[in-house]
């Protein structure tokens, strides 16, 4: 005989459905910072012994791995493409922006070099304008001219506390930022299945040759990290692909600051890093005014 209680007990997959779906976006998009927070713990703390060329092949080809039962379940048909300049311009530029990114986690603060990427919203609203002849509206480039302020805080050229790898940082948003708006190009014609097949197939045949250059060879718990690398990225590609698919950009994207929080936390009690006021202050200036593009979009949408 059921329990008279068993009624007001859901299951959990019901429970979760029954969460508001902008609700479960955050979550899924909190797991996926989360999980490239992680990812760039394992990066600093593998950047002493190992080349960020190394640790990029693994990023590719771990990702590639792990990539291999969703390319199978598309069929060999869908990889075809007609498009590979694009993917190969797109592939090139994403890489040199990953390899910038390794180099600023292994050698800066893990906030400082955080707060740099969330810069790519900034570089993507001018990228937009010459290559997808978007039209933006005044608000949003004041937005865009004061969230740079941010950068230059992050920068401070001219400071006796200037950082050269600051330039790296910005060169690998900015970049990052071309390689985005290729796939919005791309995304016309080619699914997004096609567009990670390319990109993880053409990372390791890039990375291959260099990193059997530089080899180190892992030993112990470093193979885990490694392949932590290319795993917990995928996964984390995955959650930002789900928090977008169940809820609205506007409401879900904003959760992706969170990522901040968790550099700061991780930098200060794995790294005992403790992130100055400038790079406070220039991540502030850099996410509030994201958060406000964001706002001026989900206006105009509306």
């Amino acid at each position: 005989m059921p329990s008279p209680h068993a009624s007001s007990t859901l299951p959990p997959s019901n429970f979760w459905l029954r969460l508001p779906p902008n609700f479960r976006g955050i979550i899924w998009l909190s797991m996926g910072a989360f999980l490239f927070a992680v990812v760039d713990v394992f990066v600093k703390s593998l950047g002493g012994r190992f080349d960020p060329l190394q640790i990029s092949f693994f990023r590719y080809g771990c990702g590639l791995i792990f990539l291999v039962p969703v390319f199978i379940g598309l069929g060999a048909a869908n990889m075809k493409t007609e498009r590979l300049p694009l993917h190969l311009l797109r592939m090139f530029l994403a890489f040199a922006a990953q390899l910038g990114i390794f180099i600023t986690v292994i050698y800066m603060p893990l906030a400082e070099a955080t707060a740099f990427m969330f810069s790519k919203p900034l570089f993507t609203t001018v990228v937009a304008v010459f290559v997808l002849h978007e039209v933006v509206t005044r608000q949003r480039w004041s937005a865009t001219i004061v969230g740079f302020i941010g950068v230059l805080v992050l920068v401070r050229p001219g400071a006796d506390a200037f950082d050269p790898l600051a330039l790296v940082a910005v060169a690998s948003a900015l970049t990052f930022a071309i390689a985005n708006v290729l796939i919005r190009k791309l995304s016309k014609t080619e699914p997004t299945g096609r567009i990670l097949f390319y990109y993880h197939i053409g990372g390791v045949l890039l990375f291959l040759g260099p990193a059997a250059y530089v080899w180190t060879m892992p030993v112990g718990v470093e193979w885990l990290k490694l392949i932590g690398i290319g795993g917990l990225t995928t996964l984390g590609i995955f959650g930002f692909m789900r928090a977008f698919a169940v809820g609205e950009a506007n409401a879900v994207g904003r959760a992706e600051n969170v990522r901040l929080i968790y550099a700061a936390l991780f930098g200060y009690f794995l790294f005992a890093e403790i992130p100055s006021i400038w790079t406070g202050v220039g991540a502030l200036i850099i996410v509030a005014s994201t958060y406000y593009i964001a706002e001026v979009e989900a206006r105009k949408r509306s």
